[in-house]
């Protein structure tokens, strides 16, 4: 059975940081590069940032650049972005994706407010 994961989420006051997981099991994780894409009330599912398969590759959106780290342990199946400096306009449900087999995880919600 594919799970993804999700866990790390909550509220946060801007200016802070959170760290999401996202724990694979029920397929070939390191073999599959993954992503994190976030969708914020009203907005389209956006790409946040993702990572090659053996990590030594990764990608961000220009908004979170330099703000957001991914990172994954294939010993462990997991993945990870570390969010810092958050702001308001970071807030939305975040999901793991597992790009080679289109694997979603169920969300976790970030929300970034004084």
């Amino acid at each position: 059975q594919v799970q993804l994961v999700e866990s790390g989420g909550g509220l946060v006051q801007p200016g802070g940081s959170l760290r999401l997981s996202c724990a694979a099991s029920g397929f070939t994780f390191g073999y599959s590069a993954m992503s994190w894409y976030r969708q914020g009330p009203g907005k389209e599912r956006e790409l946040v940032a993702s990572i090659s398969s053996t990590g030594t590759t990764t990608n961000y959106a220009d908004s979170v650049k330099g703000r957001f780290t991914i990172s994954r342990d294939n010993a462990k199946d997991t993945v990870y972005l570390q969010m810092n400096s958050l702001k308001p306009d970071d807030t939305a449900v975040y999901y793991c994706h597992a790009v080679r087999y289109d694997y979603w995880g169920q969300g976790t919600q970030v929300t970034v407010s004084s």
